[in-house]
């Protein structure tokens, strides 16, 4: 089954001429849902009235180099280790996916595209199908914030539920599918016929997958890297995204330009701690 290309045998069924332009009609309903996304969000007019507003607060140049050095941090820890996530569950569990996702996307075009590629390009198609499903399913059933700290039933579905719902029932579909496959259940009518009933389950739920960009997550997959760099510019040129510094409450400097400081808490206020941070978190 690992070593199958599930697609190989399709092609005696359906032409690879069909199979490769359904793989270039999702591709545009994803570039098209990430537009739409961004026309209707208004996303890129933030970023860019953003990142003026913090031009013109900051307090020093950052230079092309630092940039550079600041769009590698940001590509080793928000994008390729999803170091932003406090929960070591969550983050596990967001690594499994994406790169499951990336592995599982990538092999099909390839194997669609040249189907007598390599066995380890079906390898890793079966691979990163296994990823999506156990960080899918781990996140599905035991990390989601409404079902692990809210009380709510793991089945209570919503439309911001699409993305991760679609991306885990087509990756379960195509395990199933390729293993029928595999096991050579094409031969009787009935066999045939729960092989062809989950290729056409699978080939729903992809198309679902990628179909809701503008109505799922799938787009924040794009604007997330953009904003993490974004976040470590401005608290390098010293903009701190226009947020209040960190101020000692107990320096007459502070309380001269704050008079409400010590009217409320004294002059010496004590340290009212990490705030939210004080407790570790244990879903989000």
């Amino acid at each position: 089954m690992f070593t199958n290309n599930p697609f190989a045998e399709l092609s005696a069924l359906i032409s690879t001429d069909v199979m490769q332009m359904y793989i270039i009609i999702m591709a545009i309903l994803v570039a098209g849902g990430t537009i739409l996304d961004m026309m209707h969000k208004k996303s890129a007019k933030y970023f860019f009235l953003d990142s003026a507003k913090n031009a013109k607060n900051a307090k020093r140049s950052v230079g092309a180099g630092e940039k550079a050095g600041l769009a590698v941090a940001t590509l080793a820890n928000e994008v390729l280790t999803s170091g932003e996530f406090c929960s070591m569950k969550r983050r596990i569990s967001h690594l499994l996916t994406m790169y499951g996702f990336i592995f599982f996307v990538a092999t099909t075009a390839i194997m669609i595209f040249e189907v007598s590629s390599a066995a380890v390009v079906a390898q890793l198609w079966h691979i990163g199908a296994l990823m999506l499903c156990l960080g899918g399913y781990w996140f599905w059933f035991f990390i989601r914030v409404d079902v692990a700290a809210e009380g709510a039933k793991w089945y209570k579905l919503v439309r911001a539920d699409i993305f991760i719902v679609s991306l885990f029932t087509t990756a379960t579909f195509a395990l199933i599918w390729s293993y029928l496959q595999s096991k050579g259940m094409n031969g009787k009518v009935g066999e045939m016929g729960l092989t062809t009933l989950f290729f056409v389950l699978f080939i729903v739920s992809n198309t679902t997958l990628f179909a809701s960009v503008l109505w799922s997550k799938f787009a924040h997959m794009f604007f997330k890297p953009a904003a993490a760099f974004q976040k470590r510019v401005a608290h390098a040129d010293g903009s701190n995204l226009n947020l209040p510094g960190d101020f000692d409450l107990s320096s007459p400097e502070v309380q001269a330009r704050f008079p409400d400081i010590p009217e409320y808490m004294g002059k010496n206020p004590e340290n009212m701690g990490a705030g939210i941070r004080r407790e570790a978190p244990n879903h989000y």
